[in-house]
């Protein structure tokens, strides 16, 4: 299955798992099982995690919730990359990469053919699931670019080729080395994390390889780490996990200006403009409680006049 035929499997928007694996702050299992059910009622069937998230608590949680539905009527992916292991810190030590969980274990970069079928294995152990859909290399560009190329990705398509898991891609925040690795590689998909935006789009030419490749691209990050998320910009919104640069603030605050005027809100552009790219498959976004979800699925399906994107266009602030 060649990676723009994942469009109708995965629908336009997908379920992002960081949150419930508390994400800079804790929540309780009642609070990610509720959340997870809302992107469930709201018509979300794709959904993805991580070993990264929570210390594999999102795989738990998320498994936990999606054990109790048929297994054919959704897609999930997870990520290789990165094993966890036990952390010799001790039972007090405290995850140290933003999310609110007790490091008893760690994460160990390994990109070897045997460190991704084993944390496949892991992640189906976590989930509670006998496979799952999608595997993504999980930051080559943070670790090891060359070795992610070299080493992960071929381990990957023989996954594939096994059967083990029927799409293989690579997520990552740079568009540069994703296309690195979709010229390298047979990649179904392509997780690309807040370089196609509203506020920016410097990864035109990663999505236009895409399409001549048969590669669908989902789009996360698609606020810019809240900049777009709220309909009017705050002076303390943050870009890239940082506090905003007042020159993006205020480019921010020209497009809400130019969505008031056509009755759209910002979020809802924001939303929107990241599915138009014909790469773009499917938009996926994070939660941490059912009514952030609900809005979301009713912002995807809000109508928007054509000519908004004209005018968002000609913000040069």
């Amino acid at each position: 299955m060649s990676g723009t035929q994942w469009t109708g499997r995965l629908g336009k928007l997908g379920f992002g798992a960081a949150g419930i694996g508390n994400l800079y702050r804790a929540m309780s299992d009642a609070q990610a099982d509720a959340t997870v059910n809302a992107a469930w009622d709201a018509g979300v069937r794709y959904f993805d995690t991580a070993p990264h998230y929570g210390l594999g608590l999102s795989e738990r949680r998320l498994g936990a919730v999606l054990s109790k539905k048929h297994r054919s009527e959704f897609t999930v992916s997870t990520k290789v990359g990165r094993l966890l292991v036990p952390n010799t810190a001790g039972a007090d030590a405290k995850d140290d990469e933003g999310f609110d969980v007790p490091a008893t274990i760690k994460r160990q970069w390994d990109f070897s053919e045997a460190g991704i079928r084993r944390s496949i294995e892991e992640s189906l152990e976590r989930l509670g699931l006998d496979h799952v859909d999608v595997a993504y290399l999980h930051d080559p560009d943070f670790h090891d670019l060359a070795k992610g190329i070299g080493e992960a990705l071929p381990a990957l398509e023989k996954l594939r080729a096994e059967g083990v898991v029927k799409a293989i891609g690579v997520g990552s925040n740079s568009a540069e080395a994703a296309l690195e690795c979709v010229d390298a590689a047979d990649l179904d998909l392509v997780m690309l994390a807040g370089r196609y935006t509203l506020l920016e789009q410097p990864s035109v030419p990663l999505l236009d390889r895409c399409v001549e490749r048969g590669t669908g691209v989902v789009n996360v990050g698609v606020f810019n780490s809240g900049l777009l998320a709220r309909p009017e910009v705050p002076e303390d919104a943050h870009y890239n996990y940082a506090r905003a640069p007042r020159a993006l603030v205020e480019r921010a605050r020209a497009l809400a200006g130019v969505c008031r005027d056509f009755g759209v809100e910002l979020p809802t552009a924001a939303l929107q403009f990241s599915l138009r790219h014909p790469a773009v498959v499917n938009v996926t976004v994070g939660a941490s409680a059912p009514e952030q979800i609900a809005a979301n699925a009713a912002r995807m399906n809000e109508d928007v006049p054509e000519e908004l994107w004209a005018a968002l266009a000609g913000v040069t602030v």
